[in-house]
């Protein structure tokens, strides 16, 4: 097993060749991934690399619904519908939505340089949040630009989003709260009955890794939204534009009706 990837298989075995949908969060310097099969939960991975998790998957899975953003200004007005749309549904969580970095800025390892190239590009202000997401933005970004099959399969979303449409409403708290906690696994737990077991089951999977809980429940949410189940994979705007190189700029998630 390859560096910076831990797995464990749990109830009867399970391989990636089975795997139908699969949900991708960030986890701090890592990717945390939770797959489903055609029976159910199949298992959770950590990896340091997309691309590992994108070897695995990249055949059998569709989709892979990523808690990043797909889809990237290069020049001109650096907000994006998609995030305009998202902050209008989520409420008091609407600030878990950030401005992602122009792409040439997703490409700077510094703040000061970053900030520099997305203010000479788009003319706005990069916030600290966002450049902390610019690595995983890249690292996406360059997989989709260097694999064109990818862009086929790879969508992009936010876990909030994913839990407010499973929800059917805004949630009231953090993530990393004790009441966020266990809203979320209320909002799971409605969805299908068997997550809190499926929870358990992926933290185990990722235990050695050390990865917070609230990732684990990004990772199922998206999972959730890629899952063929519990309404239509939609998006937020329902007929997004693309950027510079036909990435369509959008937010997915799964419900019954548009939000």
């Amino acid at each position: 097993m390859g560096r910076g990837l831990l797995s464990i298989w749990r109830e009867r075995p399970r391989v990636a060749e089975s795997v139908e949908s699969v949900g991708v969060a960030r986890a701090g310097s890592h990717w945390i991934s939770v797959a489903f099969d055609a029976e159910g939960f199949a298992e959770a991975r950590v990896a340091a690399e997309i691309g590992s998790l994108w070897g695995l998957y990249g055949e059998t899975a569709d989709p892979i619904v990523v808690g990043v953003p797909i889809g990237l200004v290069e020049e001109g007005d650096p907000e994006r519908e998609c995030d305009r749309l998202a902050r209008e549904h989520l409420g008091e969580r609407a600030d878990a939505i950030v401005t992602p970095p122009s792409r040439e800025a997703t490409r700077r390892r510094r703040y000061p340089a970053a900030r520099r190239v997305h203010e000479r590009t788009t003319g706005g202000d990069l916030s600290e949040a966002a450049f902390e997401l610019a690595p995983a933005i890249a690292a996406v970004d360059e997989l989709l630009q260097e694999v064109p099959e990818s862009r086929h399969v790879l969508r992009g979303s936010h876990p909030e989003l994913a839990f407010r449409a499973l929800a059917d409403e805004p949630l009231e708290h953090d993530r990393d709260t004790a009441g966020g906690y266990a809203e979320r696994m209320r909002v799971l737990a409605d969805h299908d009955r068997d997550a809190p077991p499926t929870v358990q089951s992926a933290a185990e999977a990722v235990a050695g890794a050390h990865v917070p809980i609230h990732a684990v429940l990004d990772a199922l949410a998206l999972a959730y939204t890629a899952r063929p189940e519990g309404g239509d994979l939609r998006s937020l705007p329902a007929d997004p534009p693309t950027d510079a190189t036909g990435l369509p700029m959008e937010l997915t998630y799964r419900a019954e009706d548009q939000l």
